[in-house]
């Protein structure tokens, strides 16, 4: 499944993308994105998707697999909203499968260490030296970084000998279906979960609010849930910003969002370069959750109150069309960043990501560094007819 990382090719410009997960070629400038996983960050970008992870010995796996939006291949899917619920839809899977990736490199790691105690910083020690998990593109040393060329000079396409690189299929077995059977129901509780305490109990409680009131509105129904809805997700936000493992993948959050910041500023890639930056981007998929969630209440209002569980339920498939909506909002304000109206839409999600993201090690900004370097493409090259 994953590819090597030689053979980069220049893709054609194309906005259908944002850059809150993948990327978009506003003014013909490619936009990275990803998102923090368990030790590691995803990154996406024109023509691939690649996740590095940091492994317990210090050495950063990379995993690199070839991807492209299906939009690229329909000129139907680059339609406004239609573009933004397939990115949400793409970007969930894409998303769904780095997380059980890093899950299942950190099992691997527990496993082979035999339960190795945390440091200091609450991070995994070095005892234990593991080969590579299968399908990894490539392996770097953290000495790499020591060198005075910087974690971008190390990273797995660009590393020519063979002392800081392991190739996949060294012997390491893939994870076992229990394994596998374990990360996707994990996964598929998470979502569940995540309807129930999000979609569902809001509504009962704004059934019970505007039955008190005495008032079938509409509006005030959903206006309601809304409210609701962004209080507990704010509450969520907050509940697991005081959970100690999370601190961790917050930090990586932080860490993919400086090496960002120092790419589209033309920054050498180096964990220096990328600390001076700040840890909040404006086009954070926190940022997108946020604006989903006001443009929900709009939307709902429409339709007004849903009397039967089936209507309720129906609002499941309106999710891919408010993500449309909310795409293209954020994708007008980004291009008006400039102005006044735009920076005040955009403030509420980058004060959110004080929660969300936290000042990185340097040794996690090289982690991203290495997802990064394994998906760039030469934007020097001429972009392609059509």
């Amino acid at each position: 499944m994953p590819e090597t990382t030689e053979g980069h090719e220049r893709v054609p410009r194309d906005d259908s993308q944002p850059a809150i997960s993948g990327f978009d070629h506003s003014g013909g400038k490619i936009h990275y994105g990803g998102q923090a996983v368990i030790e590691g960050v995803m990154m996406r970008g024109p023509t691939a998707v690649a996740t590095a992870v940091r492994l317990p010995d210090g050495r950063v796996s990379v995993r690199r697999e070839d991807f492209t939006s299906v939009s690229r291949k329909n000129r139907l899917l680059r339609l406004p909203v239609i573009r933004g619920g397939l990115t949400l839809i793409e970007s969930l899977a894409l998303g769904i499968k780095a997380l059980n990736y890093s899950a299942s490199v950190a099992i691997e790691s527990a496993d082979e260490d035999g339960g190795e105690e945390e440091d200091a910083d609450g991070g995994v020690g070095e005892g234990a030296a593991g080969a590579a998990p299968e399908g990894v593109v490539g392996s770097v040393d953290r000495e790499a970084s020591e060198t005075g060329k910087g974690a971008a000079d190390s990273a797995p396409e660009e590393e020519s000998g063979e002392g800081d690189r392991q190739a996949a299929g060294d012997g390491t077995e893939r994870p076992d279906w229990k394994t596998n059977v374990a990360l996707t129901g994990t996964m598929v509780f998470a979502l569940a979960l995540g309807i129930v305490i999000f979609f569902w109990i809001p509504m009962v409680l704004s059934d019970f609010l505007t039955d008190a009131m005495g008032t079938q509105s509409g509006v005030l129904f959903n206006l309601i849930d809304g409210v609701i809805r962004v209080v507990f997700f704010l509450a969520y936000l907050w509940g697991i910003s005081r959970w100690k493992e999370m601190r961790r993948v917050f930090e990586y959050h932080g860490a993919e969002h400086q090496v960002i910041f120092a790419q589209e500023e033309g920054e050498e890639l180096t964990p220096e370069n990328a600390s001076k930056f700040t840890t909040r981007h404006p086009r954070c998929g926190t940022s997108f959750l946020l604006i989903v969630m006001v443009v929900s209440i709009l939307v709902f209002m429409i339709f007004g109150k849903p009397p039967t569980i089936g209507l309720r339920l129906a609002r499941l498939l309106m999710i891919p069309v408010i993500a449309g909506v909310s795409y293209e909002v954020m994708k007008l304000s980004a291009r008006h960043a400039d102005q006044m109206w735009a920076r005040f839409l955009a403030a509420p999600g980058v004060w959110l990501q004080r929660i969300t993201t936290k000042v990185p090690s340097e040794d996690q900004i090289e982690v991203a560094i290495a997802a990064l370097e394994a998906v760039r493409v030469d934007q020097e090259a001429p972009a392609e007819a059509g």
